[in-house]
């Protein structure tokens, strides 16, 4: 397992290590122990989430107040620009993103601690996206950061208009939107 500090220094890509021969290919796609050892911290996942997507679907930018979710996030078919968006008010990155094309040929998983928002934009024909969370789904404290906030300016890789349902559609602006505090 390689892992590397993304923009944000709480934001890490893991990378597994992948073993391939004539038959194909293995991978330990998580780890408990090495993980924590990476991050430095105790991580007590509770539920593992997929989502299936086609091109050029939006997810996001969604959050949860009051059960803040750190995620774990793979692909195992197609490929995604992935992004997270830092929430907490007193860290150094506030208002930051970063983003990172996870793909089922480069194996790489992006962990995203709590305090963070997440979406993906779907860049294959579709896409199998698979997360660990550190919270159960809280559909009273589920937010949604807007996508395109001019004041985030994500650099979404956009060939044309993003398939966005009407909540994230109608998500609200990093100026609106409710924010952790560490």
């Amino acid at each position: 397992m390689k892992v590397i500090n993304t923009t944000i220094e709480d934001v890490k890509v893991i990378t597994p290590g992948v073993f391939h021969d004539s038959r194909g290919y293995f991978l330990e796609s998580f780890n408990q122990q090495r993980f924590e050892d990476h991050l430095g911290r105790t991580i007590n996942f509770v539920q593992d989430n997929h989502s299936h997507s086609v091109h050029r679907v939006l997810r996001g930018l969604h959050y949860q107040i009051g059960k803040p979710q750190g995620k774990l996030v793979r692909v195992t078919k197609g490929e995604v620009f992935d992004v997270a968006v830092d929430l907490r008010q007193e860290s150094k990155t506030f208002g930051c993103w970063t983003g990172r094309i996870l793909s089922s040929e480069n194996h790489e998983q992006l962990w995203i601690p709590e305090g963070f928002a997440h979406g993906f934009y779907v860049l294959s024909a579709t896409a199998d996206l698979h997360y660990k969370a550190t919270d159960y789904w809280y559909p009273e404290g589920e937010r949604t950061l807007l996508w395109n906030d001019v004041d985030l300016n994500i650099q979404w890789p956009l060939s044309m208009p993003p398939i966005v349902s009407a909540k994230d559609a109608t998500g609200l602006s990093l100026e609106l939107a409710e924010k952790f505090y560490c």
